[in-house]
């Protein structure tokens, strides 16, 4: 198969990135919303900087494993055709989202994803705040497209669209935009949701370029409250390092220091963050139930 020469599409958008961070603080300022949080900011930008150096290493691992996998075994011979972008475009689309709904419902992914999640306010640089840890094991679930026969630059390809894609939904200056944009596709809306701590609002519009697969598999929740953001335990640190790795410092405490049985120990890998293996903890889901209630009376 010939395979066409495709350049690393994040690493042209900086450039983007850069100048449309800008202009939203211009924005931001002019129309007198709430004070841009300028150190915020640099620690998102940091976060998104420090991961597209790993990027360097985790991507190349991951280009390995995948046309590693690819030569082994694949169904279909998928050519670099019109068509084939059109399929991959919603495969790797419904991949992501499950991506993303297991990286809030399982504890050991959630570690990595909590950093995007970190930040209290909601604009253009929240985007940037990505994983430095994440890349390292959340290519596993985009191995079944491996597997069905889509080749492997086409797979990272489609999968640097998607975050593309997802840079601008990160703002609070677009509201709502017409009806079948909403319908379909991810907005600024569908995302603020997904970012926010309000009970209704937890673990709701897993999607990234369509919001159909929320709407399909039951996550969809619509912005009607104003979204508070951030964490439902907050970690108030501007410190790249600590944004990075304390979920995982938290995680294997809560697996060396608790008095239980090894499976229960496994658990808190497996289990949602929150989960306690004494039944002390309190999860998105109880959160949301305790809404429901409220909203019953």
């Amino acid at each position: 198969m010939q395979i066409p020469e495709l350049p690393n599409l994040i690493h042209y958008a900086i450039p983007v990135f850069i100048a449309t961070v800008i202009i939203e603080v211009i924005l931001t300022v002019k129309v007198k919303m709430k004070e841009y949080e300028y150190k915020d900011a640099a620690t998102s930008i940091a976060m998104g900087l420090g991961n597209v150096a790993i990027g360097l290493i985790s991507k190349t691992l991951i280009l390995a494993i995948f046309y590693l996998v690819y030569n082994t075994f694949h169904l279909f011979e998928i050519p670099f055709v019109w068509w084939s972008w059109i399929l991959i475009l919603f495969a790797e689309d419904l991949v992501y989202y499950w991506f993303h709904r297991i990286s809030h419902e399982n504890r050991f992914f959630w570690a990595s994803h909590i950093v995007h999640h970190s930040s209290q306010k909601y604009n253009l640089s929240t985007a940037l705040r990505q994983t430095w840890t994440g890349s390292f094991t959340s290519f596993i679930f985009w191995i079944p497209l491996v597997l069905v026969g889509f080749h492997p630059v086409m797979i990272l390809v489609q999968m640097s669209i998607s975050l593309l894609y997802q840079y601008w939904i990160h703002t609070e200056l677009i509201d709502k935009l017409p009806k079948w944009v909403e319908f379909i596709f991810n907005t600024p809306s569908h995302h603020r949701v997904h970012h926010a701590t309000n009970p209704q609002y937890l673990d709701r519009n897993h999607a990234g370029i369509f919001i159909i697969w929320d709407r399909i598999f039951g996550s969809f929740e619509p912005e009607v409250e104003k979204p508070v953001y951030g964490l439902t335990t907050n970690i108030h640190t501007f410190n790249p390092l600590k944004v990075a790795f304390l979920e995982w410092f938290g995680l294997f405490k809560d697996v060396f220091t608790s008095k239980t049985s090894v499976f229960n120990k496994l658990k808190y890998f497996l289990k949602p963050p929150g989960w306690k293996h004494d039944g002390t903890g309190i999860l998105a889901t109880d959160m949301r139930k305790e809404w429901e209630k409220k909203q019953r009376k």
